[in-house]
């Protein structure tokens, strides 16, 4: 299967109606409810969709999880029939042809690592397997970036063709499929003329379509980085993604130090420096994409991207020693005025995300930094 970025951990559903058994549709307000959820790319997708017509909205949606099955059997490096793991066998002997949408797909994933200076990377699969099976020696951590990069990796749009320059290179999609699976899924809804529907691959890339009834949105969750028994900020989500990443989604320990799962392509090592991003995009693809370059490159390294980007807010849950001055590039970047400075002898006010985003408490271990741009 896609390596998955599961993250229920962060982002937990606050559905706006009753929770309902699963799989029951039910009447709301003229339309059929239905709820379900299906194991696919080792997460559990779950929608929540509203219906004109109670009885082909159970259909509807088995074949909305039918087409993440089928997106998962396209971009599986896991499964030795994949066109995927067809590339990773044989580009480095020869230009391999695939399909138009998996070449499309890794072209737009190449844009992202060219956009991102190289914080999203594709290619970063061998990295993660010298972290995860030799704990990050030297030797093979060299060997390993020796295979990283964009540069590795040649795409003919004509002929629709994938090369690598050199054996050991390998692509790894499970940063971002699982959002082009959300997208898929999205698509199908709409065509299939559902009014309303919440779509979530394993709680962390998130897909409000349109808003449930008597609601302006869907309400969702983002817990909080260090504790997950509280809740960090709460967004509405209409005809908009969201996606995290965070150091505590899955993490390791080398050499007595926990460190993310998150690969720096550039250095080689685990980002560090950020405890979680959470993005909301017009695309569940170009959320999973950002959340892992925005982690990489932290708040001030991402705040030029961000500027270039249309459509696209990001928060980022900072260590709370993290310096005073990321938060106020964070608010001139979002077209808020700095905050202002207190005329005591107490510590300046810190910028704040908006009012309906914040945290209901202030006993919190971290900082929040908000980048908002493109609008």
């Amino acid at each position: 299967m896609v390596t998955p970025r599961c993250a229920s951990t962060f982002a937990a559903l606050w559905l706006a109606t009753a929770l309902l058994p699963r799989t029951a549709a039910v009447k709301h307000q003229h339309l059929a409810r239905l709820d379900a959820s299906r194991i696919s790319m080792a997460c559990e997708y779950a929608i929540e969709a509203y219906g004109p017509d109670a009885d082909r909205l159970p259909r509807i949606v088995d074949e909305a999880f039918d087409e993440v099955d089928r997106i998962d059997r396209l971009m599986s490096h896991y499964n030795a029939k994949s066109p995927l793991s067809r590339v990773n066998r044989e580009a480095a002997q020869h230009p391999v042809a695939v399909e138009p949408e998996l070449f499309d797909f890794i072209a737009d994933a190449m844009r992202y690592h060219r956009d991102s200076g190289g914080a999203f990377d594709i290619t970063v699969g061998p990295l993660m397997k010298a972290w995860g099976f030799f704990r990050g020696a030297d030797g093979e951590l060299a060997a390993a970036r020796h295979h990283v990069g964009g540069a590795h990796v040649m795409l003919n749009p004509i002929s629709k063709t994938i090369g690598f320059d050199e054996p050991g290179v390998e692509l790894d999609l499970g940063g971002i499929a699982k959002g082009y699976a959300v997208d898929r899924v999205v698509g199908l809804l709409r065509r299939r003329q559902i009014a309303a529907a919440l779509v979530s691959a394993g709680g962390s890339t998130i897909y409000g379509l349109g808003a449930p009834p008597g609601r302006d949105g869907w309400d969702v969750m983002i817990r909080d980085p260090i504790d997950p028994r509280r809740v960090a900020l709460t967004v509405q989500l209409k005809d908009r993604a969201l996606s995290v990443a965070g150091s505590s989604e899955k993490s390791f320990e080398a050499g007595g130090l926990t460190y993310s799962h998150i690969m720096d392509p550039r250095t080689g090592r685990p980002a560090q420096g950020v405890l979680s991003v959470a993005v909301l995009a017009s695309s569940g693809t170009a959320g999973d994409a950002l959340d892992d370059a925005f982690f990489v490159l932290g708040s001030e390294g991402s705040r030029g991207y961000v500027s270039q980007l249309r459509d696209i807010e990001a928060f980022f849950f900072l260590p709370a020693s993290a310096h005073l001055k990321s938060e106020r590039a964070s608010a001139r970047l979002a077209n808020q005025p700095p905050p202002r400075r207190r005329r005591s002898a107490e510590a300046p006010a810190k910028a704040e995300a908006p009012k309906a985003r914040r945290r209901p408490d202030a006993n919190r271990r971290w900082t929040l930094v908000h980048l908002r741009a493109g609008f």
